[in-house]
């Protein structure tokens, strides 16, 4: 299995990426969104790759970091995701939208992703969940505890999410004055 590649990039198409390594030249495919942060053509480029074997073909994906390897590698293991579609996801949105929208249960921000319909959304939130790593746009314990709380309150956790960010973002870094910054001004939205 090839783990990764370094070598010079040959050509670059929305489909996939052509890439040298000592004379041999491996067709990779990537995602949408990569190819614009890719160096030009000529110039040296290093991937994570995962192989893929079936029994007509064995195809490259490659990734500039680690972690979207892993989430691509997790998406394959959902019931109804191959890799074309676990390739899509990762072209659709970013890194961060994609866990944020799996976080708040975003089902329409899913369905934004070609060829994703609402059961295969609904099974990826509920697969998904607990195998990935909490979006960078989670704060800490406390922010944590406090969206947690909210969303007990009843309040929906993607409405929720946006106030506490801001609230957040005003540093208030202690539970209480952070659920009643958060609060008032949801009901400061709710009455304006």
């Amino acid at each position: 299995m090839i783990g990764s590649l370094r070598g010079r990039l040959i050509s670059k198409r929305p489909e996939n990426i052509i890439i040298e390594t000592h004379g041999v030249g491996y067709q990779v495919n990537v995602p949408l969104n990569m190819l614009s942060s890719m160096p030009h053509e000529g110039e040296d480029l290093f991937l994570h790759i995962y192989t893929h074997v079936r029994e007509d073909a064995i195809q490259l994906f490659g990734f500039t970091d680690e972690a979207q390897k892993r989430i691509f590698i997790t998406l394959l293991g959902i019931t109804g995701v191959g890799p074309k579609m676990a390739l899509n996801v990762l072209s659709g949105l970013s890194l961060d939208d994609f866990l944020t929208a799996l976080e708040t249960e975003d089902v329409a921000m899913l369905c934004r992703i070609p060829g994703l319909g609402k059961k295969t959304a609904h099974r990826l939130i509920l697969e998904l969940r607990e195998k990935l790593p909490a979006s960078t746009g989670s704060k800490d314990r406390v922010f944590d505890d406090t969206l947690s709380a909210l969303v007990n309150l009843g309040y929906k956790k993607n409405i929720a999410l946006e106030f506490l960010e801001q609230a957040y973002k005003q540093g208030h870094t202690e539970i209480e004055t952070l659920l009643r910054e958060t609060l008032r001004m949801m009901a400061e939205k709710r009455h304006g």
